[in-house]
């Protein structure tokens, strides 16, 4: 297991469901605090249900090797259901990415003063040049990000702790002033935790399906869960303190900096932008993957086209568009993170074992790469193209990840001579002998191959 691949899993994962979970502040307002001291517990319930279900959709999304979130609903559950929860994905993918665009301009607008479609336009042209880089990249870009936000939220908490102690029946009265939208607190945890989730499924199943083993996608999943359960709660104490200097601004986290010192905000500002812009990406990007799927050439056009009507849309306010979409956005989420969950368990045997041969297979591609661990033996040649044809994904898709993951961890190992760019150089499994026929790549018919394979780590 990789700790660097992991770390990677962890990082995209905050960085993806962190820009429209707490970055402004908006959301924590509106889900925790407006409840008063009682949310930050709220806030840790709906952290928890967020990093068990990371653990699950990105074992998922590796499992299936997914490049785009139907893959894996119409393997998990019945056609109809799998509909149901496609288009609810598809419309949360836009909402989301409009409402980032109109937050986007109220960040500049609260700390500039100038007008909101200056920061949902520069968004819009962020949004446009980044999304024709490949996925790695953008699980890269997003990743690079987080860690900015992590300190932003660490320093709020530790300077909000320096406010203690602090008269909880007058910030409880601040912060009932604020909007609830659902209620009571326990509901409301529950709702934003289905409501992160389905922001986030899209591209975290996508960001799954680029990784080998299920396990470490799945450690990966959970780990980011816990420091994201961790933030979400360091936010909303933070929040809670400062309620009564921060409570009816667009921004809370940048006037909560405003308010600590004056120049802090003109660093907060291009933190929270920055974690807005992961968010629009990732809905942006991944809406476009999913309307092209099965005519990928028509991407760049999809996510050209959404991302325009998505700013257009972003006009209509930042604190309106939130208070109506996000809870009914996050009913759908606890449907979808129930299916998924179920599916999870069901299907968690077979997901054992077929990490366990990923594993196997990428140990014995492993030693056939490398310069100067000698060629396989008959025997393990064979084992490794019974394990491909084994594996309930098609077998190209396999083999591409296997090739990936193996030529990386070679080319960038200073004890090896090995280069990913040297002519000649190039890894191949088209020295086995093996079907090019893909498999079934549904659980269902992975039943009887995935169950009599027994692969020691």
């Amino acid at each position: 297991m990789s700790f660097r691949r992991t770390l990677s899993i962890a990082l995209a994962f905050i960085g993806l469901l962190v820009g429209a979970g707490f970055a402004t502040g908006q959301e924590v307002i509106q889900y925790f605090v407006a409840a008063g001291s009682v949310g930050v517990i709220g806030a840790i319930i709906a952290g928890v249900i967020i990093a068990g279900a990371g653990l699950v959709i990105l074992q998922l999304g590796s499992y299936f090797q997914a490049d785009e979130h139907n893959k894996v609903f119409t393997s998990v559950s019945h056609s109809v259901v799998a509909r149901f929860l496609d288009i609810a994905v598809i419309i949360t993918l836009f909402a989301f990415g409009f409402v980032m665009l109109a937050g986007a301009g109220s960040t500049l607008t609260q700390q500039f003063g100038w007008p909101a479609w200056i920061g949902s336009t520069v968004m819009l042209a962020l949004v446009l040049v980044s999304g024709f880089l490949d996925v790695e990249k953008i699980t890269d870009v997003i990743g690079a990000l987080t860690p900015l936000v992590i300190i932003m939220v660490i320093v709020a908490f530790v300077y909000s702790m320096t406010q203690l102690p602090v008269d909880t029946e007058v910030l409880n009265q601040a912060a009932q002033t604020a909007n609830m939208p659902v209620t009571p607190w326990w509901i409301s945890a529950v709702n934003y935790a289905g409501l992160a989730l389905i922001l986030g499924v899209s591209m975290v199943l996508v960001i799954g399906g680029n990784y080998l083993d299920p396990r470490e996608a799945g450690i990966g999943g959970l780990a980011g869960g816990v420091v994201y359960m961790l933030l979400l709660a360091m936010a909303a104490t933070s929040i809670y303190i400062n309620i009564d200097d921060i409570v009816g601004t667009d921004v809370p986290m940048l006037a909560l900096f405003q308010n600590l010192q004056g120049w802090a905000g003109y660093i907060i500002v291009f933190i929270v932008y920055a974690m807005v812009y992961n968010t629009c990406i990732g809905m942006f990007y991944a809406l476009g993957r999913r309307l092209a799927a099965g005519k990928q050439s028509k991407f760049r056009f999809y996510f050209t086209i959404t991302s325009i009507i998505g700013w257009a849309v972003s006009f209509i306010g930042f604190q309106d568009l939130m208070g109506v979409v996000y809870p009914a956005l996050g009913y759908l989420g606890v449907v979808l993170v129930a299916t998924l969950v179920i599916a999870y368990l069901r299907e968690r045997p077979k997901i054992s074992v077929e990490a366990q041969r990923r594993v196997r297979i990428r140990q014995l591609f492993y030693k056939h790469e490398h310069p100067d661990k000698g060629d396989l033996t008959r025997k393990e040649q064979r084992e490794l193209t019974k394990l491909v044809e084994q594996s309930p994904v098609d077998n190209e898709e396999l083999q591409d990840t296997v090739t990936e993951e193996v030529v990386q961890a070679l080319d960038s190992d200073d004890d090896v001579d090995y280069s990913a760019d040297e002519e000649g150089q190039e890894a191949s499994f088209d020295d086995f002998d093996i079907a090019s026929t893909p498999s079934t790549p549904t659980p269902a018919a992975d039943g009887a191959s995935t169950g009599s394979t027994k692969v020691e780590k």
